[in-house]
């Protein structure tokens, strides 16, 4: 639960959302399409304030019940 708490911070999301430009950075300058889709989802994940791994630790999905 501390893991869904933190990203449910603002810490996490500006976390999740540069790990997401940092991909899509990365798959730009490699032309690789593939990274770059991979990185937008921590990116979106980030923006809308969403976990995707909270529901395999048993935390809620959305950030703002994580609070």
């Amino acid at each position: 639960m501390k893991f869904a708490h933190f990203m449910a911070t603002p810490t996490g999301r500006l976390l999740r959302a540069a790990v997401g430009l940092a991909l899509i950075g990365r798959g730009y300058s490699l032309g690789n399409a593939v990274v770059m889709a991979v990185g937008a989802v921590p990116l979106l994940a980030g923006g809308f304030n969403v976990c995707l791994i909270a529901p395999l630790l048993h935390a809620p999905l959305l950030g703002r019940n994580a609070v």
